[in-house]
Protein backbone atom coordinates (compact mmCIF):
# COMPACT_ATOMS: atom_id res chain seq x y z
CA UNK A 1 0.00 0.00 0.00
CA UNK A 2 1.69 3.65 -0.80
CA UNK A 3 2.72 5.49 1.82
CA UNK A 4 2.71 2.34 4.21
CA UNK A 5 6.17 2.58 4.72
CA UNK A 6 7.75 5.80 5.73
CA UNK A 7 10.26 8.09 4.13
CA UNK A 8 13.89 6.62 4.37
CA UNK A 9 13.12 2.97 5.63
CA UNK A 10 12.57 -0.27 4.06
CA UNK A 11 11.71 -3.80 4.83
CA UNK A 12 14.53 -6.18 4.32
CA UNK A 13 14.03 -9.59 4.08
CA UNK A 14 16.00 -12.25 6.42
CA UNK A 15 15.18 -15.50 7.98
CA UNK A 16 15.08 -15.77 11.68
CA UNK A 17 16.69 -19.07 12.73
CA UNK A 18 17.05 -20.42 16.06
CA UNK A 19 19.47 -23.13 16.52
CA UNK A 20 18.91 -25.76 19.91
CA UNK A 21 21.54 -26.87 21.87
CA UNK A 22 22.10 -30.58 22.25
CA UNK A 23 21.90 -32.01 25.99
CA UNK A 24 25.37 -32.20 26.01
CA UNK A 25 26.37 -28.83 24.18
CA UNK A 26 27.53 -27.55 27.18
CA UNK A 27 30.42 -30.19 26.95
CA UNK A 28 31.34 -30.30 23.45
CA UNK A 29 30.98 -26.75 22.97
CA UNK A 30 34.51 -25.59 24.20
CA UNK A 31 36.77 -28.05 21.59
CA UNK A 32 35.01 -26.48 18.82
CA UNK A 33 33.98 -22.64 19.53
CA UNK A 34 36.69 -20.93 18.66
CA UNK A 35 36.44 -22.33 15.22
CA UNK A 36 32.72 -21.55 15.03
CA UNK A 37 33.25 -17.83 16.37
CA UNK A 38 36.10 -17.69 13.64
CA UNK A 39 33.13 -18.85 11.03
CA UNK A 40 30.17 -16.69 12.61
CA UNK A 41 32.69 -13.35 12.65
CA UNK A 42 33.79 -13.96 8.25
CA UNK A 43 29.95 -14.60 7.73
CA UNK A 44 29.12 -11.19 9.25
CA UNK A 45 31.75 -9.54 7.95
CA UNK A 46 30.55 -10.50 4.73
CA UNK A 47 26.69 -9.25 5.20
CA UNK A 48 25.58 -12.97 5.06
CA UNK A 49 24.88 -13.03 8.68
CA UNK A 50 23.09 -9.66 10.29
CA UNK A 51 23.21 -10.76 13.77
CA UNK A 52 24.21 -13.99 15.58
CA UNK A 53 24.44 -14.93 19.50
CA UNK A 54 23.49 -17.52 22.10
CA UNK A 55 20.82 -17.58 24.81
CA UNK A 56 21.98 -17.03 28.57
CA UNK A 57 20.24 -19.94 29.82
CA UNK A 58 22.28 -22.34 26.98
CA UNK A 59 19.27 -23.39 25.32
CA UNK A 60 20.35 -22.58 21.45
CA UNK A 61 21.38 -19.50 19.65
CA UNK A 62 19.20 -16.95 17.50
CA UNK A 63 20.91 -15.54 13.73
CA UNK A 64 19.42 -13.19 11.52
CA UNK A 65 20.47 -14.20 8.22
CA UNK A 66 20.22 -12.85 4.63
CA UNK A 67 20.01 -16.15 2.24
CA UNK A 68 17.20 -16.39 -1.11
CA UNK A 69 15.02 -18.93 0.66
CA UNK A 70 14.85 -20.99 3.64
CA UNK A 71 17.07 -23.99 2.47
CA UNK A 72 19.89 -21.75 1.92
CA UNK A 73 19.79 -20.02 5.28
CA UNK A 74 19.38 -23.00 6.98
CA UNK A 75 22.24 -24.58 4.76
CA UNK A 76 24.87 -21.89 6.48
CA UNK A 77 24.24 -22.94 9.94
CA UNK A 78 23.88 -27.26 8.73
CA UNK A 79 27.56 -26.34 7.44
CA UNK A 80 28.66 -25.13 10.63
CA UNK A 81 31.09 -26.94 13.53
CA UNK A 82 28.60 -26.42 16.19
CA UNK A 83 25.96 -28.94 13.74
CA UNK A 84 29.03 -31.14 12.79
CA UNK A 85 29.94 -31.59 16.77
CA UNK A 86 26.23 -32.04 17.79
CA UNK A 87 26.45 -28.60 20.15
CA UNK A 88 23.22 -28.00 17.80
CA UNK A 89 20.53 -30.85 17.44
CA UNK A 90 17.80 -28.44 15.33
CA UNK A 91 16.54 -25.69 13.72
CA UNK A 92 13.31 -23.55 13.58
CA UNK A 93 13.72 -20.81 10.66
CA UNK A 94 10.55 -17.88 10.04
CA UNK A 95 10.79 -15.36 7.29
CA UNK A 96 11.48 -11.89 9.16
CA UNK A 97 10.80 -8.55 7.78
CA UNK A 98 13.31 -6.66 9.03
CA UNK A 99 13.02 -2.77 9.36
CA UNK A 100 15.93 -0.39 8.04
CA UNK A 101 17.09 2.98 6.95
CA UNK A 102 16.48 2.67 3.19
CA UNK A 103 20.74 3.38 3.31
CA UNK A 104 21.27 0.47 4.68
CA UNK A 105 19.67 -1.66 1.97
CA UNK A 106 21.26 0.62 -0.26
CA UNK A 107 24.87 -0.40 0.88
CA UNK A 108 24.84 -4.09 1.54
Amino acid sequence: MAGEIPDGLAIESVWAIEATYGPDAVERRPAVRHEHLTRIGQLRAAGTIVEAGGYADMSGSLFLVRAPDEAAALSILEADVYTRSGVWTGFRARALGRVVRREELETG
